[in-house]
């Protein structure tokens, strides 16, 4: 309870559902993750296995007919998955920031940057004009922005898609959020640039003690920014642990398959690993454990009961494997 406490974000056995003619779709089941001020939480899994649905439900930013059916956020000492949209409203950008894959969506084209940093400023925190306009000019010093005074002034398509990432960066840090959302930050940048933005992204979380939940796909990433990994398949939470712990020594065989598919650098392999199969539809998941049809080592258990996640070292797994007991 003690971590739940101290926790920015915590999110307890989330469930979200998409009601349709057919029947009602489970996205997201039993989801439970917690992050504490100062923290990077990576969260990684194939597409569709729920990172950005789980997101976008901290956020309060569901796509109807989406809705929570069952579980608890909070966001410090206050539940927030029940507030209306207005409240919500209130909370995004002031308590919960967001950074997403694509800057040119974040950014308006039609306006200079400072513009849309100062707006922002100015609709979250009482600030005049001026103090407001030299928050903006800070907060793009802040995110590396060269000679900020000036560029203040230019519009996005003025600058290099690195850089327009770092704006989005201020932007997201504008009201000194308690909780950033980062979903697919550095996808659409080249190597180099996706290096300065995820240092940039940790320097930053330290010195303002902000937590960040990591959305990526990339297990690179993962080992470069997080402190800890949440490993998701098919709307569940089925690893969670420290980085180092999930990297190297992963309990769950389909984050072992994923760890075995990166090639090793300098090893020469004609043929790259790869996990057989691919993850269901959220309409047509199996019995027991999710991962079944595509795992080398399920047994009979694993066809009829499904794991739930259990605590194993420091961190937890979803596996019959891990449970102490037999597939």
């Amino acid at each position: 309870m003690g971590e739940a406490q101290q926790a920015v974000i915590d999110v307890r056995n989330l469930k979200v559902e998409f009601p349709g003619r057919r029947g009602t779709v489970t996205a997201l089941s039993d989801v439970s993750l917690s992050i504490r001020p100062g923290e990077i939480l990576g969260v990684v899994g194939e597409s569709g296995a729920g990172k950005s649905m789980t997101g976008l439900a901290i956020q309060g930013l569901l796509e109807r007919p989406g809705r929570i059916a069952a579980g608890e956020i909070w966001l410090g000492q206050r539940r927030i998955d029940a507030l209306g949209d207005r409240e919500m409203e209130r909370i995004r950008g002031r308590e919960i920031g967001a950074i997403f894959q694509d800057p040119l969506t974040s950014l308006n084209p039609l306006f200079t940057v400072g513009a849309q940093l100062t707006e922002t400023i100015r609709q979250h925190l009482s600030l005049g004009r001026v103090e407001a306009r030299a928050r903006a000019v800070q907060l793009l010093r802040d995110v590396g922005i060269p000679s900020p005074e000036e560029r203040v002034n230019h519009y996005p398509h003025q600058f290099s898609g690195g850089m327009r990432q770092r704006v989005v960066i201020a932007l997201a840090l504008a009201a000194s959020p308690k909780l950033i959302i980062a979903d697919e930050p550095t996808t659409a940048l080249d190597v180099s640039i996706q290096a300065q933005i995820i240092s940039l992204l940790r320097r930053l979380c330290k010195e303002k003690k902000t937590a960040v939940m990591l959305v990526t796909h990339d297990m690179g990433v993962i080992a470069e920014a997080a402190d800890r990994v949440a490993v998701m398949y098919a709307g569940r939470l089925i690893e969670i642990g420290p980085v180092e712990d999930v990297l190297h020594a992963p309990r769950h065989p389909y984050t072992q398959g994923l760890m075995a598919s990166i090639p090793s650098l300098g090893a020469r392999v004609e043929k790259l690993n790869q996990i057989d199969g691919s993850m269901p539809r959220l309409d047509a998941i199996p019995m027991g454990c999710s991962f079944n049809p595509r795992c080398r080592s399920a047994g009979p258990r694993c066809m009829h009961e499904r794991p739930e996640l259990t605590a194993v070292a420091n961190g937890a797994s979803a596996c019959w494997l891990n449970a102490g007991g037999t597939a």
